[in-house]
């Protein structure tokens, strides 16, 4: 999966958000309550586990993601993107300043271990 490249450099801190709801519009944040921060070598070592997700053909279920990434840079204020997994589709939708059109879209290969791996991050993020 390709991640805004720029974007990563910058990030110093993850939220993890296990969604609620979809948003309410396009661009919009995903509603749900945040899990769990990442900074340093857990931020930097989950960016790289998204990075080499594979790619992955559509599955078609409508698309209900259950967790989301955001990546903040240093001012803390600035949400670089968020990335939201549906792991039924295989689809990632992400939005923010630092994505552009061409990355908005993407689909990973659920059943790969990468896969697995983050959503056992997101899975242990909720204990």
């Amino acid at each position: 999966m390709q991640l805004p490249a720029e974007a990563v450099a910058s990030t110093v801190l993850i939220e993890v958000v296990r969604i609620s709801a979809l948003p309410a519009k396009k661009g919009a944040p995903c509603p749900g309550r945040a899990v769990a921060h990442w900074t340093g070598s857990e931020a930097t070592n989950a960016l790289t586990l998204i990075e080499n997700l594979p790619g992955s053909e559509q599955h078609c279920c409508g698309f209900s993601p259950g967790w989301s990434v955001r990546a903040y840079e240093d001012s803390l204020d600035l949400v670089l993107f968020e990335a939201a997994f549906c792991f039924r589709c295989h689809e990632v939708r992400m939005h923010g300043t630092a994505v552009p059109a061409a990355l908005a879209t993407q689909f990973f290969d659920a059943d790969t271990l990468p896969a697995q791996a983050l959503l056992a991050l997101f899975r242990a993020a909720t204990t």
